[in-house]
């Protein structure tokens, strides 16, 4: 039987990590996973226990409503107008999706068909690369790196020129952008000049800008991700994604929400109705509560984060590996040791699990951009960040030669 959907998907390289990582685990070494992005800090207790008694009430056990219920996307208004001084229409500009990836998936079948194009950066996040593929349209990649070695004008004029490029690169026309700051996985941060450049980009074309602000609450150094909305004109062409997995660290609870353009929040909700009867309506209940009652939240969980990957890069750099400090995000995105360059990214990789018990992230599996780095994600404690350095240095022999 054919899966033609499917059958030209690459291999899926972090699996090939990830199983090197189980059978070392299996003949009982201990490795330090800093790979996969999969929060350990705990959701807010008080979600926690309204998800509790909300699952108490038998009424709660019905099918719910796709797009939220009312108290949840005026609760999405009210945090956007708190910390971002957006104003969104909780009836036409908020929809409630099952997280982000689910959201931005269908979102593009609902912007793109076959035929369409859209511009994705390289690296990303996978699935900014294979959802418009889903969809049926070509990618077009725009080169995408850390901007901490060169300052966030000269970031930001190498970024539209490439944008630029991309666009006019054959027929048809590019419909959708894709953007995502703090970048994963690179790291990548920029301001609200930079988001009112891509609003104004997009609205020139006729364009559909899809933010993902998977990272919007983890900014560090005092530095504050914009979002994209705070752009004049952005309702014209923009939507944003917004999800609780991080800064309200509810990774497996599934929420996040779309918000933005009325006409596009509204062809997913359309879309949507056909598909789902949404989020399990005690998570919703829970997600209201977090949003309204636990909004410092994510001040905390960003300060562990900045603690996290200063232990991380301050370590590396004692042992040879230097990487500038990313201002957002929960990664650290590193170029392979020059000392190790003849290896590709799966290969490096393997080795750090089989020589030295870390298991990291191979760059490539963010894109062809990725190839030649490799992805840590801060998601154990300092004293283990600590013992992955202290594995790093024994086993990376070449740092130290």
């Amino acid at each position: 039987m054919e899966f033609r959907r499917i059958t030209n998907l690459p291999p899926y390289v972090f699996t090939i990590i990830n199983n090197l990582k189980i059978q070392a685990r299996h003949d009982g070494a201990d490795v330090v996973d800093l790979g996969f992005g999969n929060p350990d800090i705990p959701s807010p207790s008080i979600a926690v226990d309204k998800l509790a008694e909300a699952a108490h009430n038998a009424r709660n056990h019905r099918y719910s409503l796709s797009r939220g219920l009312p108290k949840l996307r005026e609760a999405v208004a009210d945090m956007y107008r708190r910390n971002w001084g957006v104003e969104l229409d909780p009836e036409t500009q908020v929809t409630n999706t099952i997280g982000s990836k689910e959201g931005f998936s269908h979102l593009m079948w609902v912007l793109l068909d076959r035929g369409d194009a859209a511009i994705v950066p390289s690296p990303s996040y996978p699935i900014h690369i294979f959802g418009p593929l889903f969809a049926g349209a070509d990618v077009r990649e725009v080169p995408m790196r850390s901007q901490q070695v060169i300052d966030d004008q000269q970031y930001a004029d190498e970024f539209f020129a490439n944008l630029t490029a991309a666009y006019k690169l054959g027929w048809p026309r590019p419909r959708v952008l894709v953007v995502s700051f703090p970048h994963n996985p690179t790291g990548a941060t920029v301001d609200r000049a930079f988001m009112q450049r891509v609003v104004d980009f997009c609205r020139e074309r006729e364009m559909v800008v899809v933010h993902d602000f998977a990272y919007a609450d983890v900014g560090f150094q005092g530095y504050t991700p914009p979002s994209i909305l705070e752009a004049d004109g952005a309702m014209e062409c923009a939507v944003e994604l917004y999800s609780m997995t991080k800064g309200f660290s509810m990774a497996g609870w599934r929420i996040a929400f779309l918000v933005g353009s009325a006409p596009v929040v509204q062809a997913l909700v359309k879309l949507k109705s056909y598909l789902d009867y949404g989020t399990f309506q005690p998570i919703q209940i829970a997600a209201t509560v977090a949003m309204n009652e636990a909004a410092d939240y994510p001040r905390e969980v960003c300060a562990t984060y900045e603690s996290r990957r200063d232990a991380l890069v301050d370590g590396l750099a004692r042992i040879g590996w230097q990487i500038p400090k990313a201002r957002g995000s929960m990664f650290v995105w590193a170029p392979i040791p020059e000392a190790y360059r003849e290896m590709d990214s799966v290969a490096f990789c393997s080795h750090l699990v089989r020589d030295c018990n870390v298991a990291l992230s191979p760059g490539s599996g963010f894109g062809p951009g990725g190839e030649g780095f490799v992805r840590f994600a801060l998601i154990e404690n300092e004293q283990r960040i600590a013992q992955a350095v202290r594995n790093l240095r024994n086993g990376l022999t070449r740092l130290t030669a």
